[in-house]
């Protein structure tokens, strides 16, 4: 890990590669760099997040802003912005909705794969739209965004070919075991749901998606690892028909695709 940052700090900070050290090791860093060494070395011991404490992280070969109004993007939802890519890569002028934006990984990353596709992007967290705009500007990416609370959302305006959505999943009783820099630093708002419901957002989002997905239209989620079945059983309590579960790669359910 102490390797991983080293090359982070050299790469990202001082635009050095490791070959350029190998070759200069005792080259002379400026009294600027220096302090924003040392900042970045204070944070670290606090266990803070280094992709917040250079101010940035990598998606799908994307740069993207981050804080800690927003969830760091992880390589689970990489793999299911790549299943959603498998089934549609090739069909234009799609519609797409994606509900608890984020940092904007999830419909920035779509945008830049599917032709000509029309998204919108909502989260409930004012930042975190804030975030997501400046991430889809920087990437040259057009998406619609939204600040709304998917909760309280009686009807979508629109019909849609794909929804995707990577809402709160992290039960309270699971706080043990999550760790320190992940804990104290990113949003709770978008980590953590009660313990005595703690798929409400899937219930929601797929009574939604009932009435505003397309024919053929799909529905995936990124999902709790615990709660693979009873998601999958709720999805059909809903009305769909067409589930499937799928584990990432550390071989854990972390996904599911729904249609009616």
């Amino acid at each position: 890990e102490i390797s991983s940052f080293f090359k982070i700090i050299l790469e990202d900070l001082l635009n050095l590669s490791k070959i350029d050290f190998s070759l200069e090791p005792n080259a002379i860093v400026s009294e600027a760099d220096k302090h924003k060494i040392t900042e970045i070395i204070d944070g670290l011991k606090k266990e803070k997040p280094i992709q917040y404490l250079i101010g940035f992280t990598e998606f799908m070969d994307l740069k993207l802003y981050v804080n800690e109004q927003v969830l760091i993007p992880r390589p689970e939802t990489e793999e299911l912005v790549h299943w959603i890519l498998d089934d549609f890569l090739q069909k234009p002028n799609l519609d797409v909705l994606d509900i608890g934006t984020g940092s904007g990984c999830i419909p920035i990353a779509l945008s830049k794969s599917l032709n000509q596709a029309f998204i919108d992007s909502m989260d409930i967290s004012k930042q975190a739209i804030k975030t997501a705009t400046i991430n889809a500007k920087n990437n040259d990416a057009k998406i619609n965004f939204i600040q709304q609370d998917i909760l309280t959302t009686n009807n979508l305006t629109r019909q849609y070919d794909i929804l995707v959505s990577n809402p709160p999943y992290v039960r309270e009783q699971e706080k043990k075991e999550i760790k320190n820099n992940v804990l104290n630093h990113e949003p709770h708002l978008a980590l953590f749901v009660k313990d005595e419901d703690p798929l409400v957002f899937y219930k929601k989002i797929a009574e939604l998606a009932k009435t505003s997905l397309k024919e053929n239209g799909v529905l995936y989620y990124e999902i709790n690892q615990y709660l693979g079945e009873e998601t999958v059983e709720l999805m059909k309590q809903v009305g769909f028909s067409k589930i499937e579960l799928k584990k990432d790669l550390f071989g854990n359910d972390r996904m599911i695709k729904a249609s009616r």
